[in-house]
Formats: structure tokens, C-alpha cells, sequence
């Protein structure tokens, strides 16, 4: 098993982070958050979970050791694999998933796409005593979210003014909430640079 990985990174995609290491170039499929928290030229760290397949091996990176060890337990729900898994986490952060499988909201789990109600159901009935109990310690910051957000749009190729702009368009919603996910401010903001 690969625990982590670690060293300069190359290329940011939409989809993944690809970290130099030992002269090697490592792609690592990640969440919305963790790619906006890459920087290209610099050097970082992240948990990883090697899945194996029969006709591939694909390495998923994550920001932290916690975000690694829900993404490995929401694979034992029937019915979810590596990608479903890695959609959950982009929507929502390992402390409000385990929040919304504590408080069994439906809701919260089918905002997830390829997950409905009857599979949501099923999520929180089989992972309810595993998936642990979220906690406060994980909810971040106003400014956190801002500075993830604008470094993610700017890796994705936005400009400095275009970040500014939907931050300035989703803050107004975004500031009042008790704790901001990285990952759905991402979201929000890149939805406001779609519009016409």
C-alpha cells in the first residue's frame, strides 16, 4: 500500500494532481478541495489509497489522513466504489458526511451525483456505527475558504480577477454559515463563472 506521497508538484487538472516524485511523474485523482489546495512548483504532501482493478491501478490522494480513512470506509457501503466515494467527499467534507450518516439526512447524501434515496438509505443504515461522529474541529474558517477557492480557480485557469468576482458572488451566501466546505464553495463559485 502506498500511505502517501510526497514531493514538488507538476500539473494541477480538473480532476487529479500530478506530483513529481523520485523523477516520476504521480497522477493522484482528488476532491475539488484538495486540488484547489495544490500549488504548481510547489512541494506537498497527501494521504493516498491505492485501488486496484484488474485492468488498473489508480492512486487517489487526499489532503489529510481523515479525508483518506472516509473514503476507504464509504467504499464498504454496498454499492460504492472509488469514484462514487471521491464524489461524496467533493460535495461534501469527511465531517459533514459523517453528520449527515449520524443524523441519517437523506437529503445531505443524495445532493451527491449517482446517489438517490434508496441508495442514501442504504449508506447510513450499513455505515452508521463505522463512519465515526463528525466533530467541530474540522469546520473551517471564513478566510479558509476564500484562499482555497481562489487558488483552486486560479489552477483551473481562471484569472485573479475572475476568482475575485465569484467570491464576491457566492460570499454574501457563504458567510453566514456556521462552517464553509472547500469543496462547495468551489463548486458555487465555478458555477457562477459558467453563467452567461
Amino acid at each position: 500500500m502506498i500511505s502517501f506521497v510526497s514531493g514538488r508538484v507538476a500539473a494541477v487538472t480538473p480532476d487529479s494532481v500530478i506530483v513529481e516524485v523520485g523523477g516520476f511523474g504521480v497522477q493522484l485523482l482528488a476532491t475539488p478541495a484538495t486540488i484547489a489546495r495544490a500549488r504548481v512548483g510547489e512541494r506537498a504532501r497527501f494521504a493516498t489509497s491505492l485501488v486496484v482493478r484488474e485492468d488498473s491501478l489508480t492512486l487517489y490522494g487526499f489532503a489529510d489522513d481523515d479525508e483518506r480513512t472516509a473514503f476507504e470506509l464509504l467504499q464498504t457501503a454496498s454499492g460504492v466504489g472509488p469514484r462514487l466515494a471521491l464524489a461524496m467527499l467533493g460535495v461534501h467534507s469527511p465531517t459533514a458526511l459523517r453528520a449527515a450518516v449520524a443524523t441519517e439526512d437523506v437529503k445531505a447524501l443524495a445532493l451527491v451525483p449517482g446517489i438517490g434515496r434508496k441508495t442514501a438509505q442504504r449508506i447510513i443504515l450499513e455505515l452508521k456505527d463505522r463512519l465515526g461522529t463528525p466533530s467541530t474541529a474540522a469546520a473551517e474558517s471564513t478566510s479558509g475558504w476564500r484562499d482555497a477557492v481562489h487558488a483552486g480557480l486560479l489552477n483551473l485557469g481562471y484569472t485573479a480577477r475572475q476568482a475575485d468576482e465569484a467570491i464576491a458572488a457566492i460570499a454574501g451566501e457563504l458567510d453566514d454559515a456556521d462552517a464553509v466546505d472547500t469543496a462547495t464553495a468551489l463548486r458555487l463559485a465555478l458555477a457562477t463563472l459558467k453563467r452567461p
